[in-house]
């Protein structure tokens, strides 16, 4: 399962992350990521029902934040990102993807 949240800006800023993620901070030398639960716990959703959310926001103007190997995975599946604009983080997939 994943959580997806959506924040509402000047554009929507989309976090999607795998729920066991939530809460846990990564380090790799200058690299580190923290899967924030105010910024990443949204609704936990499966992956059919993350793709479809993510295939209609993709028309719109949004930002997209991307952790873990399952989210990575819709979200390539979804064509909001390629595995080009993948990075690991101690071994976490990571990407995030402007509209």
């Amino acid at each position: 399962m994943m959580h997806i949240k959506v924040h509402e800006a000047y554009r929507k800023i989309v976090a999607l992350a795998d729920s066991n993620l939530i809460g846990e901070k990564f380090e790799d030398g200058e690299r580190q990521i923290e899967i924030k639960p105010g910024f990443f716990k949204g609704e936990e959703k499966t992956k059919k029902e993350i793709l479809k959310i993510l295939k209609d926001l993709e028309k719109e103007d949004a930002t997209f934040n991307i952790v873990g190997r399952e989210s990575v995975e819709t979200a390539l599946e979804a064509g909001i990102i390629n595995e080009e604009g993948i990075m690991k983080i101690d071994e976490v997939p990571v990407a995030l993807a402007l509209m």
